[in-house]
Protein backbone atom coordinates (compact mmCIF):
# COMPACT_ATOMS: atom_id res chain seq x y z
CA UNK A 1 0.00 0.00 0.00
CA UNK A 2 2.65 2.63 0.73
CA UNK A 3 4.90 1.71 -2.42
CA UNK A 4 1.10 2.60 -4.35
CA UNK A 5 1.01 6.01 -2.76
CA UNK A 6 4.67 6.65 -3.60
CA UNK A 7 4.11 5.94 -6.81
CA UNK A 8 1.39 8.47 -7.32
CA UNK A 9 3.27 10.85 -5.74
CA UNK A 10 5.78 10.60 -7.94
CA UNK A 11 2.86 10.27 -11.28
CA UNK A 12 2.09 13.22 -9.69
CA UNK A 13 4.88 15.26 -9.92
CA UNK A 14 6.31 14.03 -13.22
CA UNK A 15 3.14 14.62 -15.29
CA UNK A 16 3.45 18.39 -15.15
CA UNK A 17 7.34 18.48 -15.51
CA UNK A 18 6.54 15.99 -19.06
CA UNK A 19 3.69 18.77 -20.56
CA UNK A 20 5.98 21.21 -19.03
CA UNK A 21 8.72 20.68 -21.23
CA UNK A 22 6.49 19.26 -24.07
CA UNK A 23 4.92 22.11 -24.33
CA UNK A 24 8.78 24.24 -24.63
CA UNK A 25 9.81 21.85 -26.84
CA UNK A 26 6.92 22.62 -29.34
CA UNK A 27 5.72 25.73 -29.32
CA UNK A 28 2.35 26.66 -30.71
CA UNK A 29 1.32 30.04 -31.62
CA UNK A 30 -1.79 32.45 -30.83
CA UNK A 31 -4.06 31.92 -33.81
CA UNK A 32 -5.84 35.83 -34.25
CA UNK A 33 -8.54 34.06 -36.11
CA UNK A 34 -9.67 34.81 -39.61
CA UNK A 35 -8.46 37.67 -41.96
CA UNK A 36 -10.17 40.63 -41.35
CA UNK A 37 -12.10 41.19 -45.04
CA UNK A 38 -15.05 43.61 -43.82
CA UNK A 39 -14.75 47.36 -44.78
CA UNK A 40 -15.77 49.92 -41.56
CA UNK A 41 -19.21 50.35 -40.61
CA UNK A 42 -20.88 53.91 -40.52
CA UNK A 43 -22.17 53.97 -37.26
CA UNK A 44 -23.37 57.36 -36.71
CA UNK A 45 -22.42 61.23 -37.32
CA UNK A 46 -23.06 64.58 -35.99
CA UNK A 47 -25.51 65.88 -37.83
CA UNK A 48 -27.15 62.79 -38.64
CA UNK A 49 -27.29 61.73 -41.87
CA UNK A 50 -30.07 63.23 -43.87
CA UNK A 51 -30.44 65.64 -41.46
CA UNK A 52 -32.56 69.07 -42.13
CA UNK A 53 -31.87 72.75 -41.13
CA UNK A 54 -28.36 72.10 -40.46
CA UNK A 55 -26.66 75.37 -39.27
CA UNK A 56 -23.22 74.00 -38.57
CA UNK A 57 -19.99 73.65 -41.00
CA UNK A 58 -18.10 71.06 -39.09
CA UNK A 59 -19.45 67.56 -39.32
CA UNK A 60 -18.18 64.57 -37.12
CA UNK A 61 -18.62 60.41 -39.11
CA UNK A 62 -18.18 57.80 -36.91
CA UNK A 63 -17.22 54.37 -37.81
CA UNK A 64 -16.16 51.02 -36.44
CA UNK A 65 -13.07 50.87 -36.14
CA UNK A 66 -9.65 53.43 -36.83
CA UNK A 67 -9.77 54.07 -40.47
CA UNK A 68 -7.88 56.70 -42.60
CA UNK A 69 -8.92 58.96 -46.04
CA UNK A 70 -7.21 58.38 -48.90
CA UNK A 71 -6.18 61.81 -50.57
CA UNK A 72 -8.76 63.76 -49.61
CA UNK A 73 -8.22 66.85 -51.82
CA UNK A 74 -8.42 64.01 -54.98
CA UNK A 75 -10.72 61.87 -53.63
CA UNK A 76 -13.71 63.81 -51.79
CA UNK A 77 -16.13 65.40 -53.50
CA UNK A 78 -18.21 67.90 -52.13
CA UNK A 79 -21.77 68.81 -53.92
CA UNK A 80 -22.66 72.50 -54.67
CA UNK A 81 -18.99 72.51 -55.47
CA UNK A 82 -17.67 75.35 -52.86
CA UNK A 83 -15.29 77.89 -53.46
CA UNK A 84 -12.57 76.86 -51.21
CA UNK A 85 -11.37 73.33 -50.58
CA UNK A 86 -12.95 71.74 -47.45
CA UNK A 87 -10.79 70.28 -44.89
CA UNK A 88 -11.74 66.38 -44.79
CA UNK A 89 -8.78 64.61 -41.93
CA UNK A 90 -9.02 60.63 -40.61
CA UNK A 91 -8.53 60.74 -36.79
CA UNK A 92 -8.77 57.16 -35.07
CA UNK A 93 -12.91 55.93 -35.95
CA UNK A 94 -13.85 59.72 -37.40
CA UNK A 95 -14.07 61.48 -40.27
CA UNK A 96 -13.69 65.11 -39.47
CA UNK A 97 -14.94 67.45 -41.81
CA UNK A 98 -15.11 71.16 -41.77
CA UNK A 99 -16.75 73.27 -44.95
CA UNK A 100 -14.65 76.65 -45.66
CA UNK A 101 -17.57 78.54 -47.00
CA UNK A 102 -20.77 79.55 -45.45
CA UNK A 103 -23.57 77.03 -46.22
CA UNK A 104 -25.97 77.99 -48.61
CA UNK A 105 -29.51 78.25 -47.54
CA UNK A 106 -32.21 75.68 -48.70
CA UNK A 107 -29.72 73.49 -49.95
CA UNK A 108 -29.24 70.21 -50.16
CA UNK A 109 -25.50 68.86 -49.89
CA UNK A 110 -23.57 65.29 -50.37
CA UNK A 111 -20.18 64.48 -49.87
CA UNK A 112 -19.03 61.81 -51.74
CA UNK A 113 -16.05 60.03 -50.27
CA UNK A 114 -15.61 57.57 -53.35
CA UNK A 115 -13.67 54.39 -52.07
CA UNK A 116 -10.98 56.98 -50.27
CA UNK A 117 -12.51 55.75 -46.72
CA UNK A 118 -10.95 52.49 -45.67
CA UNK A 119 -9.75 50.60 -42.20
CA UNK A 120 -5.93 50.69 -40.90
CA UNK A 121 -5.40 47.05 -40.50
CA UNK A 122 -6.56 45.63 -43.50
CA UNK A 123 -7.33 48.49 -45.71
CA UNK A 124 -10.83 47.20 -46.24
CA UNK A 125 -12.35 50.06 -48.78
CA UNK A 126 -15.81 51.48 -47.86
CA UNK A 127 -16.90 51.99 -51.49
CA UNK A 128 -19.17 54.40 -53.20
CA UNK A 129 -19.78 56.02 -49.59
CA UNK A 130 -21.53 59.07 -49.16
CA UNK A 131 -23.01 61.50 -46.54
CA UNK A 132 -25.84 64.08 -47.09
CA UNK A 133 -27.38 66.77 -45.19
CA UNK A 134 -29.87 69.83 -46.21
CA UNK A 135 -29.84 73.61 -44.50
CA UNK A 136 -33.74 74.06 -45.60
CA UNK A 137 -36.61 71.54 -43.96
CA UNK A 138 -36.27 68.97 -47.20
CA UNK A 139 -34.16 66.99 -48.95
CA UNK A 140 -33.71 67.70 -52.57
CA UNK A 141 -33.93 64.27 -54.62
CA UNK A 142 -33.28 64.94 -58.35
CA UNK A 143 -30.86 62.21 -60.01
CA UNK A 144 -29.10 61.90 -62.85
CA UNK A 145 -26.85 58.89 -64.49
CA UNK A 146 -25.35 57.66 -67.55
CA UNK A 147 -22.15 57.26 -68.99
CA UNK A 148 -19.52 58.85 -70.79
CA UNK A 149 -17.05 56.95 -72.83
CA UNK A 150 -14.01 58.09 -75.33
CA UNK A 151 -15.49 58.67 -78.72
CA UNK A 152 -12.57 57.48 -80.60
CA UNK A 153 -12.57 53.93 -79.33
CA UNK A 154 -16.03 54.00 -77.38
CA UNK A 155 -14.45 52.76 -74.14
CA UNK A 156 -14.50 54.02 -70.56
CA UNK A 157 -11.97 55.68 -68.76
CA UNK A 158 -11.66 56.33 -64.83
CA UNK A 159 -10.42 60.07 -65.34
CA UNK A 160 -13.30 61.34 -67.13
CA UNK A 161 -14.95 63.57 -64.89
CA UNK A 162 -18.99 64.88 -65.49
CA UNK A 163 -20.20 68.11 -65.20
CA UNK A 164 -23.36 70.20 -64.21
CA UNK A 165 -24.02 73.79 -64.78
CA UNK A 166 -26.91 76.07 -64.53
CA UNK A 167 -25.15 79.18 -66.84
CA UNK A 168 -26.70 78.56 -70.39
CA UNK A 169 -23.60 80.44 -71.78
CA UNK A 170 -21.62 78.08 -73.78
CA UNK A 171 -18.39 79.55 -72.17
CA UNK A 172 -18.84 78.64 -68.67
CA UNK A 173 -17.38 75.43 -69.29
CA UNK A 174 -14.19 77.18 -69.77
CA UNK A 175 -14.84 80.25 -66.99
CA UNK A 176 -17.01 78.84 -64.31
CA UNK A 177 -16.89 76.55 -61.21
CA UNK A 178 -19.64 73.84 -61.88
CA UNK A 179 -22.43 73.80 -59.63
CA UNK A 180 -21.94 69.63 -59.53
CA UNK A 181 -19.53 67.22 -60.55
CA UNK A 182 -18.43 64.03 -60.59
CA UNK A 183 -16.38 61.05 -61.88
CA UNK A 184 -16.80 57.78 -63.87
CA UNK A 185 -16.05 54.29 -62.47
CA UNK A 186 -13.96 51.99 -64.85
CA UNK A 187 -17.50 51.04 -66.58
CA UNK A 188 -17.66 54.90 -67.38
CA UNK A 189 -21.04 54.96 -65.41
CA UNK A 190 -21.46 58.53 -63.17
CA UNK A 191 -24.61 59.26 -61.43
CA UNK A 192 -25.75 62.28 -59.90
CA UNK A 193 -28.13 62.47 -56.15
CA UNK A 194 -29.47 64.79 -54.50
CA UNK A 195 -29.60 67.73 -57.32
CA UNK A 196 -31.81 70.80 -56.79
CA UNK A 197 -34.34 70.85 -59.17
CA UNK A 198 -34.14 72.56 -62.57
CA UNK A 199 -32.38 72.32 -65.67
CA UNK A 200 -28.65 72.00 -66.03
CA UNK A 201 -25.90 72.40 -69.05
CA UNK A 202 -23.94 68.87 -68.78
CA UNK A 203 -20.34 68.06 -69.75
CA UNK A 204 -18.03 65.13 -69.71
CA UNK A 205 -14.22 66.46 -69.03
CA UNK A 206 -11.07 64.53 -69.50
CA UNK A 207 -8.60 66.89 -68.25
CA UNK A 208 -4.81 66.83 -66.15
CA UNK A 209 -4.86 69.89 -64.46
CA UNK A 210 -8.01 69.29 -62.38
CA UNK A 211 -9.71 73.00 -62.84
CA UNK A 212 -12.44 71.41 -63.85
CA UNK A 213 -12.96 73.45 -66.73
CA UNK A 214 -12.21 72.79 -70.51
CA UNK A 215 -9.23 75.56 -71.10
CA UNK A 216 -6.42 74.02 -72.24
CA UNK A 217 -5.19 72.41 -75.58
CA UNK A 218 -5.05 69.10 -74.30
CA UNK A 219 -8.39 68.78 -72.57
CA UNK A 220 -11.06 66.72 -73.87
CA UNK A 221 -14.67 67.25 -73.74
CA UNK A 222 -17.87 65.65 -74.07
CA UNK A 223 -21.22 67.95 -74.36
CA UNK A 224 -24.73 67.33 -74.73
CA UNK A 225 -27.49 68.13 -77.61
CA UNK A 226 -29.83 69.52 -74.89
CA UNK A 227 -30.26 70.75 -71.57
CA UNK A 228 -30.93 68.01 -69.29
CA UNK A 229 -33.37 68.07 -65.81
CA UNK A 230 -32.81 67.44 -61.67
CA UNK A 231 -35.28 64.43 -62.89
CA UNK A 232 -34.38 62.65 -65.79
CA UNK A 233 -35.54 59.06 -65.82
CA UNK A 234 -33.37 58.56 -68.53
CA UNK A 235 -29.88 57.86 -68.80
CA UNK A 236 -27.29 60.07 -71.35
CA UNK A 237 -24.33 59.32 -72.93
CA UNK A 238 -21.19 61.19 -73.43
CA UNK A 239 -18.58 60.91 -76.26
CA UNK A 240 -15.71 62.90 -74.83
CA UNK A 241 -13.05 63.98 -78.00
CA UNK A 242 -9.82 65.77 -78.15
CA UNK A 243 -10.83 68.77 -80.76
CA UNK A 244 -8.53 69.43 -83.38
CA UNK A 245 -5.85 71.99 -82.49
CA UNK A 246 -6.87 75.61 -82.14
CA UNK A 247 -5.11 77.41 -79.28
CA UNK A 248 -7.27 80.82 -80.02
CA UNK A 249 -10.01 80.29 -76.96
CA UNK A 250 -7.50 78.99 -74.56
CA UNK A 251 -5.50 80.58 -72.05
CA UNK A 252 -1.73 80.64 -72.83
CA UNK A 253 0.39 78.05 -71.40
CA UNK A 254 3.58 78.91 -72.62
CA UNK A 255 5.73 77.76 -75.56
CA UNK A 256 6.96 74.24 -75.75
CA UNK A 257 10.67 73.65 -76.42
CA UNK A 258 11.06 71.08 -79.11
CA UNK A 259 12.34 67.75 -78.06
CA UNK A 260 15.88 66.94 -79.13
CA UNK A 261 15.91 64.37 -81.61
CA UNK A 262 17.98 61.48 -80.29
CA UNK A 263 21.50 60.17 -81.49
CA UNK A 264 21.89 56.55 -81.53
CA UNK A 265 25.80 56.23 -80.16
CA UNK A 266 27.74 54.07 -82.32
CA UNK A 267 31.62 53.62 -83.09
CA UNK A 268 32.34 56.91 -85.23
CA UNK A 269 34.91 54.45 -87.26
CA UNK A 270 32.25 51.93 -87.80
CA UNK A 271 30.53 52.78 -91.26
CA UNK A 272 28.67 50.03 -91.84
CA UNK A 273 24.39 51.38 -92.62
CA UNK A 274 22.76 48.87 -89.93
CA UNK A 275 19.46 47.54 -90.82
CA UNK A 276 17.43 44.58 -89.50
CA UNK A 277 14.21 43.01 -91.36
CA UNK A 278 10.73 42.22 -90.03
CA UNK A 279 10.10 38.49 -90.45
CA UNK A 280 9.50 36.42 -87.46
CA UNK A 281 12.06 33.57 -86.53
CA UNK A 282 12.51 33.88 -89.61
CA UNK A 283 9.40 33.01 -90.86
CA UNK A 284 7.20 36.01 -93.87
CA UNK A 285 3.71 36.45 -93.16
CA UNK A 286 1.63 35.79 -96.49
CA UNK A 287 -0.54 38.59 -95.50
CA UNK A 288 2.34 41.16 -94.81
CA UNK A 289 5.36 43.10 -96.42
CA UNK A 290 8.81 42.07 -95.86
CA UNK A 291 10.62 45.23 -94.31
CA UNK A 292 14.10 46.06 -94.28
CA UNK A 293 14.18 48.88 -91.32
CA UNK A 294 17.83 50.97 -91.22
CA UNK A 295 19.22 52.64 -88.13
CA UNK A 296 19.36 56.77 -89.83
CA UNK A 297 17.24 57.65 -92.86
CA UNK A 298 19.01 56.88 -95.92
CA UNK A 299 20.53 59.50 -97.94
CA UNK A 300 20.92 57.54 -101.72
CA UNK A 301 18.88 54.19 -102.24
CA UNK A 302 19.71 51.83 -105.24
CA UNK A 303 16.41 50.13 -106.05
CA UNK A 304 19.07 47.53 -108.40
CA UNK A 305 21.21 46.02 -105.29
CA UNK A 306 18.10 44.59 -104.15
CA UNK A 307 16.57 41.60 -105.36
CA UNK A 308 14.14 38.74 -105.03
CA UNK A 309 15.23 34.63 -105.93
CA UNK A 310 14.03 31.96 -105.19
CA UNK A 311 15.80 29.11 -103.40
CA UNK A 312 18.55 28.54 -105.85
CA UNK A 313 19.06 32.20 -106.97
CA UNK A 314 16.85 32.56 -109.65
CA UNK A 315 15.74 36.24 -109.86
CA UNK A 316 12.14 36.35 -109.68
CA UNK A 317 9.56 38.92 -111.46
CA UNK A 318 6.44 40.47 -109.86
CA UNK A 319 8.11 42.29 -106.75
CA UNK A 320 7.86 45.91 -106.18
CA UNK A 321 9.65 48.35 -104.02
CA UNK A 322 7.94 50.86 -102.05
CA UNK A 323 9.39 53.48 -99.11
CA UNK A 324 7.94 54.81 -95.93
CA UNK A 325 7.86 58.39 -95.38
CA UNK A 326 9.88 58.40 -92.45
CA UNK A 327 13.03 57.67 -95.13
CA UNK A 328 14.18 54.76 -92.91
CA UNK A 329 12.08 51.47 -94.31
CA UNK A 330 12.09 49.98 -97.33
CA UNK A 331 9.20 47.34 -98.24
CA UNK A 332 9.38 44.66 -100.82
CA UNK A 333 5.86 43.38 -101.86
CA UNK A 334 5.11 40.04 -103.58
CA UNK A 335 2.46 37.14 -104.03
CA UNK A 336 3.97 35.13 -101.70
CA UNK A 337 2.90 31.15 -101.59
CA UNK A 338 2.47 29.39 -98.58
CA UNK A 339 5.76 27.16 -97.38
CA UNK A 340 8.08 28.58 -99.92
CA UNK A 341 11.64 29.71 -99.47
CA UNK A 342 12.78 33.10 -100.94
CA UNK A 343 16.08 34.72 -100.43
CA UNK A 344 16.10 38.73 -100.63
CA UNK A 345 20.05 39.76 -102.10
CA UNK A 346 21.60 42.87 -100.84
CA UNK A 347 24.32 44.59 -102.97
CA UNK A 348 27.06 46.41 -101.26
CA UNK A 349 26.53 50.13 -102.10
CA UNK A 350 22.85 49.71 -101.61
CA UNK A 351 22.40 52.45 -99.27
CA UNK A 352 23.99 55.49 -97.53
CA UNK A 353 22.91 58.13 -94.93
CA UNK A 354 24.22 61.77 -94.09
CA UNK A 355 27.05 60.51 -91.87
CA UNK A 356 28.44 58.73 -94.60
CA UNK A 357 27.27 55.44 -93.62
CA UNK A 358 26.63 52.70 -96.39
CA UNK A 359 26.01 49.30 -96.72
CA UNK A 360 29.63 47.73 -96.88
CA UNK A 361 29.01 44.09 -97.64
CA UNK A 362 26.32 42.03 -99.67
CA UNK A 363 23.74 40.34 -97.82
CA UNK A 364 21.91 37.40 -98.28
CA UNK A 365 18.48 37.15 -96.20
CA UNK A 366 16.68 33.41 -96.31
CA UNK A 367 13.26 33.90 -96.38
CA UNK A 368 10.33 31.28 -95.50
CA UNK A 369 6.59 31.91 -95.28
CA UNK A 370 3.81 30.79 -93.25
CA UNK A 371 1.62 27.89 -94.60
CA UNK A 372 -1.69 28.64 -94.53
CA UNK A 373 -2.52 26.25 -91.36
CA UNK A 374 -1.14 28.86 -89.68
CA UNK A 375 -4.21 31.48 -90.30
CA UNK A 376 -7.97 31.48 -89.60
CA UNK A 377 -10.43 31.88 -91.70
CA UNK A 378 -13.36 34.35 -91.18
CA UNK A 379 -17.07 34.49 -91.47
CA UNK A 380 -18.50 37.48 -89.53
CA UNK A 381 -22.53 37.81 -90.58
CA UNK A 382 -24.13 41.44 -89.31
CA UNK A 383 -27.63 42.13 -88.03
CA UNK A 384 -29.19 45.12 -87.90
CA UNK A 385 -27.64 46.51 -90.82
CA UNK A 386 -28.19 50.26 -91.62
CA UNK A 387 -26.08 51.14 -94.86
CA UNK A 388 -27.10 55.18 -94.21
CA UNK A 389 -25.14 55.12 -90.86
CA UNK A 390 -21.62 54.39 -92.99
CA UNK A 391 -20.79 51.11 -90.04
CA UNK A 392 -17.58 49.97 -90.39
CA UNK A 393 -16.19 47.03 -88.60
CA UNK A 394 -12.64 47.42 -86.77
CA UNK A 395 -10.65 44.42 -85.26
CA UNK A 396 -8.02 45.25 -83.00
CA UNK A 397 -4.97 43.06 -81.47
CA UNK A 398 -2.36 44.62 -79.32
CA UNK A 399 -3.37 47.98 -79.66
CA UNK A 400 -2.87 47.66 -83.56
CA UNK A 401 -5.86 47.88 -85.90
CA UNK A 402 -5.85 44.70 -88.06
CA UNK A 403 -8.83 45.43 -89.70
CA UNK A 404 -10.94 48.35 -90.98
CA UNK A 405 -13.42 47.89 -93.37
CA UNK A 406 -16.95 49.40 -93.82
CA UNK A 407 -19.92 46.83 -93.30
CA UNK A 408 -21.96 47.12 -96.92
CA UNK A 409 -22.98 43.17 -96.87
CA UNK A 410 -24.79 41.13 -94.52
CA UNK A 411 -21.90 38.87 -94.49
CA UNK A 412 -17.95 39.37 -94.54
CA UNK A 413 -15.85 35.98 -94.95
CA UNK A 414 -11.84 36.13 -95.26
CA UNK A 415 -9.94 32.76 -96.43
CA UNK A 416 -6.57 33.50 -94.54
CA UNK A 417 -6.59 36.40 -91.42
CA UNK A 418 -4.12 36.59 -88.69
CA UNK A 419 -5.07 34.71 -85.89
CA UNK A 420 -5.48 36.45 -82.41
CA UNK A 421 -7.09 38.17 -79.66
CA UNK A 422 -9.35 40.71 -81.54
CA UNK A 423 -11.59 43.67 -79.79
CA UNK A 424 -14.55 44.23 -81.99
CA UNK A 425 -15.09 48.01 -82.49
CA UNK A 426 -17.59 49.46 -85.18
CA UNK A 427 -17.47 52.98 -86.39
CA UNK A 428 -20.68 54.82 -87.44
CA UNK A 429 -18.82 56.85 -89.99
CA UNK A 430 -21.10 59.68 -90.65
CA UNK A 431 -19.06 61.69 -93.38
CA UNK A 432 -18.54 57.93 -94.90
CA UNK A 433 -14.44 58.75 -95.25
CA UNK A 434 -13.32 55.71 -93.41
CA UNK A 435 -11.82 57.18 -90.88
CA UNK A 436 -12.85 58.39 -87.17
CA UNK A 437 -13.33 62.14 -86.81
CA UNK A 438 -13.78 64.19 -84.40
CA UNK A 439 -16.18 66.81 -83.09
CA UNK A 440 -15.83 70.65 -82.11
CA UNK A 441 -17.89 71.69 -79.14
CA UNK A 442 -17.62 75.64 -80.12
CA UNK A 443 -19.71 74.87 -83.09
CA UNK A 444 -21.61 72.15 -81.79
CA UNK A 445 -20.49 69.40 -83.65
CA UNK A 446 -20.47 65.82 -82.22
CA UNK A 447 -17.97 63.56 -82.85
CA UNK A 448 -18.39 60.05 -85.01
CA UNK A 449 -19.70 57.54 -82.94
CA UNK A 450 -17.23 54.15 -81.92
CA UNK A 451 -19.49 51.14 -80.00
CA UNK A 452 -16.66 48.83 -78.45
CA UNK A 453 -17.83 45.54 -77.34
CA UNK A 454 -17.06 44.04 -73.77
CA UNK A 455 -15.10 41.22 -74.44
CA UNK A 456 -12.37 40.05 -77.08
CA UNK A 457 -13.27 37.67 -79.45
CA UNK A 458 -10.39 34.83 -80.43
CA UNK A 459 -9.88 33.75 -83.67
CA UNK A 460 -8.42 30.76 -83.81
CA UNK A 461 -5.57 28.68 -86.74
CA UNK A 462 -6.50 26.55 -88.98
CA UNK A 463 -10.38 27.20 -88.23
CA UNK A 464 -13.44 28.89 -89.57
CA UNK A 465 -14.23 31.71 -86.90
CA UNK A 466 -17.92 32.34 -86.58
CA UNK A 467 -19.22 35.58 -85.73
CA UNK A 468 -22.63 37.42 -85.54
CA UNK A 469 -22.66 40.96 -84.65
CA UNK A 470 -25.26 43.42 -84.13
CA UNK A 471 -25.01 46.78 -85.16
CA UNK A 472 -27.88 48.34 -83.47
CA UNK A 473 -26.24 47.29 -79.94
CA UNK A 474 -24.84 49.85 -77.85
CA UNK A 475 -26.44 52.60 -80.51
Amino acid sequence: MRRLSTFLILIAFAVPIWLLNGSCGQPIPPTGGPRDTLPPVFIGSNPRDSAINVKSNKLVLTFSEYISVDRPFENVIVSPVPKSQPQVEGRLKEVQIKLRDTLEPNTTYTIDFGNSIRDINENNILRRFKFTFSTGNHLDSGRLFGKALLAETGLPDTTITVLLHRSADDSAIAKERPRYYTRTNRKGEFSFSGLAPGTYHAFALKEGDNSRKFDQPSDMIGFLDSTVNADQERPVTFYVFKPKEDTSRYKPIGLLKPKPVPVVPGNKDDKRFKYQDNLENGQQDLLGRFAITFIHPFKTFDTSRITLTDEKFNRLPGYAIAFDTSGRKVFLDHAWKEGTPYKVILQKGLATDSLGNEVLRNDTIVVNTKRESDYASLDIKFTGLDTNMHPVLILIADEKVELSRKVDAERIKYRLFRPGDYQIRILYDRNGNGVWDTGDYWKKIQPEIVVSRNQKWGARANMENALTINLSEGL
